[in-house]
């Protein structure tokens, strides 16, 4: 049984320990420790309770100072730092880092030095040489061999674009491409307008208007298709709805094609390539469509276009909470097998 514990229970902490419970691997993988500041009695209630995902499907309760799921007793810690937790006294196999506070190696390495074997970074490193692999689950995971200590699961929007460009860039070319992502609101926006960000745009309301963001989408990309250098470009734009998420995909390609051509692939990617991952839908769909959806990235084929036979643009649609945490339970299972 692979010990994981996890540092930080916000939206993709309490995400992954819910994906867990409801998937097979939870008899291969045990949460025995999380660490956050927010008080016990809270961490409950908000994981018993979920204005996202619905109620919990097990029995959430507090027994003797731990958080209790079903039979499981988890030992909760409240430190604000790497080195607050006793670490090696849990003798954890894995800690997934899902704060989002640490992204340069020295502040990681500082996890491993208070005990922790390896880190599992629910968000990319500040630059490749900060963390060992950055993994896409299902498009690159055979790269880890077990040795590694630091570990990236890249982000939502990466993991939704990366299996398309690379169908894409395999069956057709790219040439170049641009990157639209319509992102649902995250919690470095204020609910109504605040002064709490260098980013005149993230002091406005989230819930009143879209907002464009910075983004790294496109240099994230290139960490997982190197071959695409130079040839991606993207934005971001934050949309007032509370999950789901989108990207909408412009690129020109080197061999002509057709709609109906690209969506053929995509049909059959789905299905044997990237299963799991990738799925196409042919119906009108909104985007509460997609709540809880557990694939990285949605297709909507009815939505390809083509601007003469070289020019086309898809349209993705992604749960970017909940997707993203059923890859990284499924890139822990498979590195901890590794090891």
């Amino acid at each position: 049984m692979l010990r994981i514990a996890i540092n930080g229970y916000g939206r993709i902490g309490r995400c992954f320990l819910r994906a867990l419970y409801e998937s097979p691997l939870r008899n291969e993988i045990s949460v025995v420790a999380i660490n956050e500041p927010a008080d016990l009695e809270s961490m409950a209630y908000l994981t018993r309770f979920d204005s996202t995902h619905g109620r919990f499907p097990g029995k959430v309760d507090i027994r003797n100072g731990h958080l209790c799921i079903d039979q499981d007793e988890i030992e909760i810690f409240h430190a604000r730092t790497a080195e607050g937790v006793t670490w090696r006294s849990l003798d954890i196999d894995l800690l997934v880092e899902a704060s989002g506070r640490y992204a340069y190696r020295h502040e990681l390495e500082a996890f491993l030095a208070a005990g922790c074997p390896r880190l599992l970074l629910s968000h990319p490193g500040h630059s490749a040489v900060d963390v060992d692999r950055t993994i896409v689950q299902g498009m690159n995971h055979q790269a880890l061999a077990g040795n590694e200590h630091l570990v990236s699961a890249a982000s939502c929007t990466t993991n939704a674009i990366v299996p398309v460009l690379a169908l894409l860039d395999r069956e057709f070319g790219i040439d170049h491409a641009l990157l639209t992502t319509l992102h649902s609101v995250m919690n470095d926006q204020p609910l109504i307008d605040g002064y709490h960000h260098d980013d005149l745009r993230r002091t406005r309301s989230a819930m009143q208007s879209l907002i464009p963001v910075a983004t790294g989408l496109a240099r994230g990309v290139t960490r997982l298709l190197p071959e695409l250098e130079g040839r991606i470009e993207a934005k971001a734009i934050r949309v007032p709805i509370a999950n789901v998420s989108s990207i909408d995909l412009a690129a020109t390609l080197l061999r002509p094609a057709t709609a109906d051509e690209i969506n053929a692939r995509l049909r059959q990617a789905a299905l044997a390539s990237y299963p799991g991952l990738l799925a196409c839908t042919e119906e009108p769909h909104a985007s509460i469509d997609f709540n809880h959806s557990p694939q990285s990235a949605i297709v909507d084929v009815g939505l390809t276009r083509m601007s003469g036979d070289r020019l086309t643009n898809l349209f993705i649609w992604f749960d970017n909470e909940w997707g993203f945490a059923n890859r990284m339970l499924e890139l822990a299972a498979y590195w901890g097998r590794q090891f």
